[in-house]
């Protein structure tokens, strides 16, 4: 046999693989995509219930403003099907419908729109705590009262994501707010934490976690995403972020830490050495992308070798599969009671994680890895029967708790990562169909990430 028609052959299988895995990814955001539409719209008040049981069903009517923002809201219930088809509540919600309204074609559908705006509506009219101030609340009761605040800058983070992109699909003008948040957000971060409530106590470590830039990246790339104004007003504020990220690359580049200090030392006690996989994957897929626009190599490659193989490496569970959800870097055992749990969002962010880094350097160990570790998340957390995902396994894999959503698990990281996925199929399956001939090449690779940044 020659090597033309043997590669041709080996291309041939990768392209049967991809498509059978994007065919898998495509009806399973379908699935996912209407148990959420069928069961967390609050017809009566607004906004989204994201505490749904098994089957649906609500067991708590308490609404999580982080999880409303990353969802949209359907005022008319509708039946689920592809013309009307996370992210905890309402803002990540909000931000779903419509990142799906604007980059999937089956899913730009006059319904999909109008539940987007009206969950920014709920949002615009119940998020912030005490409007003109920009702090927004945790929690709030079905009709909208403030329950809890956070003394953090998660939930502002998800209903600026929220504002912006449904400003990108409306055009609207009361959705413009997005920059004027991200701009509190940047000085609570940088300049003055103290209108976040939260004291300096003496002998609390000044310390730094991996969450807080990431998030300020995500919306770095959020807001910057075709819109060169903005992508050049916040360009130093992501080289910012990606240094302080890079930062929790300790132990001579052999552990990713999710606390260090201040400086970007190590942190002493279980603060220091806390570990959490997913996170790192999460945090190498951000780091990636902001590498791909800048047109940095050389960052590429360290974030693939740093954020992607070394947290998969030491994280996966040899015996029974699956992501640790934390760890300790001296082998110590962790003091979190779920750390050898398996969570849902973790192997979320692996299939990303993976299939980008793929997508960027062609090296097929990182495709190897994320059909790895779609198969253990297709195999262990989807639900046949009612559709969505489990969120929680223990570590043998078998289900822990059967609700669907919570305070924490909303409708953002299942359809995320499956719509993300579904997309970078796509551009692989296209780049493949460019060399269909046996001693053809494998085209130049040019990953999603790098058309976005183009």
């Amino acid at each position: 046999m020659s090597g033309g028609l043997r590669v041709w052959q080996d291309m041939e299988k990768e392209r049967e693989a991809l498509q059978t895995w994007k065919q898998r990814v495509e009806q399973e955001l379908d699935r996912v995509m209407a148990f959420w539409m069928e069961h967390s719209h609050d017809q009566e008040h607004g906004g989204f219930f994201t505490c749904l049981g098994r089957d649906g069903q609500v067991y708590d009517d308490l609404k999580y403003v982080w999880l409303q923002g990353r969802q949209g809201h359907l005022r008319t219930p509708s039946p689920p099907s592809l013309e009307n088809p996370h992210i905890p509540s309402t803002p990540p919600q909000v931000w779903m419908y419509c990142r799906l309204y604007r980059k999937l074609e089956r899913f730009r559908s006059p319904a999909l729109l109008d539940s987007a705006k009206a969950g920014g509506e709920f949002l615009l009219r119940y998020a912030r705590v005490a409007p003109p101030g920009k702090k927004c609340a945790f929690v709030l009761t079905r009709d909208g009262r403030p329950v809890k605040v956070q003394r953090t800058v998660f939930s502002e983070c998800f209903y600026t994501m929220a504002m912006n992109e449904l400003w990108r699909v409306t055009g609207e003008a009361c959705y413009q707010e997005a920059v004027e948040m991200m701009d509190q957000i940047v000085y609570w971060v940088r300049e003055d934490p103290s209108g976040l409530g939260r004291p300096r106590l003496p002998g609390a470590p000044a310390s730094e976690s991996m969450a807080v830039p990431m998030m300020l990246l995500n919306l770095v790339d959020q807001l910057g995403e075709a819109d060169e104004e903005l992508a050049g007003n916040y360009a130093e504020l992501g080289d910012w972020c990606a240094r302080r990220i890079l930062q929790h690359v300790q132990r001579d580049g052999q552990a990713v830490l999710e606390n260090v200090s201040e400086d970007g030392e190590e942190l002493s006690g279980c603060l220091g050495r806390h570990q959490n996989p997913g996170h790192a994957l999460e945090a190498g897929w951000f780091l990636l992308r902001h590498a791909i626009r800048k047109g940095d190599p050389k960052l590429r490659a360290h974030v693939i070798s740093k954020f992607l193989l070394l947290p998969f490496r030491s994280g996966w569970d040899p015996d029974h599969g699956g992501l640790f959800y934390f760890q300790d870097a001296d082998g110590l055992c962790p003091t979190q009671l779920e750390w050898a749990m398996k969570l849902w969002w973790p192997h979320s962010e692996a299939m990303i994680a993976f299939l980008m880094g793929y997508s960027d350097s062609g090296d097929p160990a990182l495709l190897h890895l994320f059909y790895q570790v779609a198969e253990y998340t297709f195999r262990q957390f989807r639900d046949p029967e009612y559709g969505e995902w489990f969120g929680y396994l223990n570590q043998e894999g078998k289900v822990a708790l059967t609700i669907k959503g919570g305070p924490f698990k909303g409708c953002f990281h299942v359809p995320r990562c499956l719509a993300m996925c579904e997309e970078m199929l796509g551009a692989l399956l296209s780049r493949l169909a460019l060399a269909p001939s046996p001693g053809s090449g494998f085209p130049p690779a040019v990953s999603p990430a790098q058309q976005g940044a183009k």
